[in-house]
């Protein structure tokens, strides 16, 4: 039944529908496909509604074709020439993470040391290790 439309092939198709997560696409007058959110442009797209409205004619490519469901999977983004990709700039809005997750207090009080030498570390290391020993201990005996 839509063995007609090929992976891989691009066709042309109106929008009939747009819903927070894509866009609804006819491809004729019996079959229409989605178009997911993540494949309506290149590049990060918070609003459909600023890049389609209903009645748009576009073009799409075929992404795949669900036989049983009927389900046909569209992409606008990969009928259009990819945009070359600029040096990504560090965000300046948020201080930079360091370290893994997890140890919040510990990560603070890192930061607050800011650059130490090595032999200052060292002693706030063994401190900070000599009081997990002794918390640990305090548990085991309980």
């Amino acid at each position: 039944m839509s063995s007609q439309y090929e992976v891989g092939s691009v066709v042309e198709g109106k929008v009939t529908g747009i819903k927070p997560f894509g866009a609804f696409v006819a491809l004729d007058n019996n079959k229409q496909g989605l178009v997911h959110i993540s494949h309506i442009a290149h590049g990060f797209v918070k609003d459909i509604n600023e890049h389609l409205s209903v009645g748009d004619e576009v073009k799409v490519k075929v992404l795949s074709v669900d036989e049983e469901s009927g389900k046909i999977s569209l992409s606008i983004r990969e009928t259009q020439p990819k945009p070359e990709s600029e040096e990504r700039k560090p965000r300046q809005d948020r201080p930079k993470r360091q370290g893994g997750g997890g140890g919040g207090k510990r990560q603070e009080q890192q930061q607050a040391q800011g650059f130490n030498t090595l032999e200052e570390k060292l002693k706030g290391w063994l401190k900070q290790s000599n009081e997990i020993q002794q918390d640990l201990n305090k548990r085991i005996k309980k």
